[in-house]
């Protein structure tokens, strides 16, 4: 068996290899490999391995030959790619050649590597660092979120304001015709919370129970039926019950409701801001470690292996799917386009090439205390945090988890001692991606 492997012009990282197969050593192993089979093979009027060998050639012979020269091929892919050091990335795809060769049988494989790079300089980047202190302020507009929560609604004699609850009859009609979907008897909605276009909850502000109301109503250009997108339409809306929203006080009673087991209200506000900076702490190193890959990502635009891609591309779909399927969607129904993964498909490769380069350069794996911290911190948020310590060293697969966090953690902290790292002010509602 020899070889010879070229670069490829279309693609960087795609080379061809060229193989030859030996007809005699071919043959020789064919020969070995039927011989086994016959040892072993049952076959009708004879003995198991007694058949005339003729015969097993006869039945067998193709499928044998296959098999040897997979594993002839096989091996000399294997020997080349190890004399000369290639790092392949995905299978090779073999290919015959057409040849007069009289002793030997030409293939070509074609297959991409890995690309090599040294690391980009990073002294011309810059990252912001959102800075953030939990104060008072954000403890309160905390409580009155997880109050909101538990919001109960009463009756009232009066007319229908925002926030409250209403309960409505409606009838839509088209050109003097009741139109499909705009009907509803005793339809509950709270005004303001956008379940209605705005047109239709201001209509219904200001009625109170038992009271009519008639009115046109346009809807948007781009509503999403397309028989009702920018028409004129006539409603009558009749309000059922008006019930005005009742948050719960914040006493002894509502701390229970957050687990404060005594009721204590400083010990619950205590909870609270615990649990608002460990938030802070997440969500200030998500936007951290964003800004850090995306600055690797610009400093070192390196070439990706198409088969990475495209094994990540089936990856991305098959977790898309399951997500689907977990929110109800039956298999038949879910359909994806490769073509819709393949962006993020190709980013996800690109960092992962980038991130091993920079791990494995500068000595960044994970060490087991760092890995232990990391464990204890996250336990600290449970009941039982020896129970969840306990449940991570359960798995390997858990273990290797953090350990993989912890490498991403470490990469971070290594590209912000190389950039320019800027400390900026955020408000909380931004941070949190709340509305003001």
């Amino acid at each position: 068996m020899e070889t010879s492997v070229t670069p490829q012009d279309s693609n960087p990282l795609e080379r061809r290899l060229d193989l030859l197969v030996a007809l005699d050593a071919l043959e020789s192993a064919t020969e070995s490999r039927l011989k086994r089979m016959g040892r072993n093979v049952k076959m009708a009027g004879f003995r198991p391995g007694k058949a005339p060998f003729s015969i097993i050639r006869q039945q067998y012979g193709a499928e044998a030959r296959h098999e040897a020269l997979n594993e002839a091929l096989n091996t000399a892919f294997g020997e080349a790619i190890t004399g000369q050091k290639l790092n392949v990335a995905g299978y090779p795809r073999i290919e015959p050649k057409e040849s007069a060769n009289a002793t030997h049988l030409e293939f070509s494989a074609v297959f991409e590597v890995y690309p090599e790079f040294a690391l980009g300089d990073l002294s011309g980047e810059a990252v912001e660092r959102p800075v953030l202190e939990v104060s008072a302020a954000e403890v309160d507009k905390t409580l009155d979120i997880l109050r909101k929560q538990r919001v109960r609604y009463a009756p009232v004699e009066r007319a229908a304001a925002k926030e409250d609850r209403v309960v409505i009859d409606f009838l839509g009609k088209k050109d003097g015709e009741p139109f499909q979907g705009g009907e509803a008897r005793e339809y509950p909605f709270v005004l303001g919370a956008g379940m209605m276009l705005p047109d239709f909850e201001t209509a219904v502000e200001g009625l109170k129970a038992g009271e009519t109301k008639t009115f046109d109503l346009t809807f948007p250009a781009d509503y999403f039926s397309k028989d009702l997108a920018g028409q004129t339409v006539q409603f009558e809306v009749t309000a059922r019950q008006v019930m005005a929203p009742e948050l719960p006080e914040i006493d002894a009673e509502f701390a229970k409701t957050l687990g404060i087991e005594d009721g204590d209200l400083d010990k619950m506000r205590a909870e609270i801001e615990g649990n608002l900076k460990r938030e802070v702490k997440k969500r200030i190193e998500a936007r951290l470690k964003n800004q850090v890959m995306e600055a690797l990502a610009r400093v070192n635009p390196i070439p990706v292996p198409g088969a990475l891609v495209g094994q990540e591309v089936q990856r991305l779909m098959q977790e898309a799917r399951q997500d689907m399927e977990q929110r109800g969607m039956k298999d038949k129904d879910i359909s994806f386009k490769p073509e819709w993964f393949v962006d993020q498909a190709k980013r996800r490769v690109t960092l992962g090439l980038i991130l091993a380069e920079v791990v494995s350069g500068e000595k960044l794996q994970a060490k087991p205390e760092q890995v232990r911290v990391m464990i204890e911190e996250a336990a600290q948020t449970y009941e039982k945090p020896e129970e969840v310590v306990a449940w991570y060293h359960a798995q390997p697969a858990r273990m290797a988890e953090v350990e993989s966090l912890v490498v991403e953690n470490n990469v971070v902290d290594w590209v912000l001692s190389k950039v320019r790292v800027t400390d900026k002010a955020m408000a909380f509602d931004d941070l949190m991606g709340q509305k003001a």
